[in-house]
């Protein structure tokens, strides 16, 4: 009779559950950060009080006049201003989220001496020592190393099973221990990484209606009174092209750093499963 080979669906008496996670923040925080933003540009960088002539009638969109500083001018930028400053809340708010994810997933303690640990324990044969460790550690490797050695424990029980396919059952489980936790470190990044590109082409589309409206106005009135209203149309327009750099900057500075934290714990969570299974090889054959 050929051997039963073990497969995924095969479980510990303590599976490893899915991550419960919510779409919530996804959700909610663009629409947020836009209303913020327009709140931002209407009602501070738009307050009456900052204006040599403010329009008290405007409504949505007021046409405030001579404004007291460079703070205020950036009013001026138009309705582009409120989608940057949007995009810039957006950073700002899912760079605090993945911060204090990515923190979480990192554990307690340093992953490379966790790892070293557990690897003492397994040498010395002394599984529930390994299992102590990762209740310390926590985190995404702890969770991994966790999962795997309750499969290393019972694979050490089992007598059905060769080595080979001892190993290859504590692999699956280590496998699929991890892609439950990858998705939760790489959440909401794609916003960050989006909102490098966006900020940039947003301050551009911002820029290049200022400049249309200023040249428009330029050809309507003539003369060197124009060519001044010309020079404030430029700089008030180059406030949108500030302002999607920074936005652009500080989100790609962001992404490179938790995508550099999200680098190291994966590195982790491959060794753990390596630690795991070249244990189990050499040890237990």
């Amino acid at each position: 009779m050929a051997e039963t080979k073990p497969t995924a669906s095969a479980k510990s008496n303590a599976p490893v559950q899915p991550k419960k996670s919510s779409n919530l923040i996804s959700i909610l925080a663009p629409v947020l950060c836009i209303i913020g933003g327009y709140l931002i540009w209407r009602f501070i960088l738009g307050a009456d009080s900052g204006f040599a002539k403010p329009d008290l009638e405007g409504g949505f969109w007021p046409a405030h006049k001579g404004p007291k500083g460079a703070w205020y001018r950036m009013y001026e930028g138009g309705i582009i201003v409120p989608l940057l400053i949007g995009c810039l809340l957006m950073v700002i708010t899912f760079s605090i989220e993945r911060f204090l994810t990515i923190a979480k997933a990192q554990g307690s303690g340093n992953i490379s001496d966790f790892v070293r640990r557990v690897q003492f324990h397994l040498a010395n044969k002394n599984v529930d020592a390994a299992l102590a460790e990762c209740d310390k550690q926590k985190g995404s490797v702890g969770n991994v190393m966790k999962a795997g050695l309750r499969k290393y424990k019972e694979m050490l029980e089992n007598s059905e099973y060769s080595t080979d396919q001892k190993v290859l059952a504590i692999q699956k489980e280590v496998e699929e221990a991890t892609a439950l936790e990858l998705p939760m470190l790489q959440k909401n990044l794609v916003f960050l990484s989006t909102l490098v590109s966006l900020g940039t082409l947003v301050a551009l589309l911002g820029t290049v209606m200022g400049m249309i409206k200023s040249f428009s106005s330029l050809g309507e009135e003539g003369g060197a009174g124009a060519a001044s209203q010309l020079a404030v149309g430029i700089s008030e327009a180059l406030y949108n092209t500030a302002l999607g750099i920074g936005t652009s900057a500080a989100a790609l500075v962001m992404y490179n750093i938790f995508t550099t934290k999200i680098d190291a714990i994966t590195y982790g969570i491959d060794e753990s499963g390596f630690t795991l299974t070249q244990s189990f090889a050499s040890l237990h054959k």
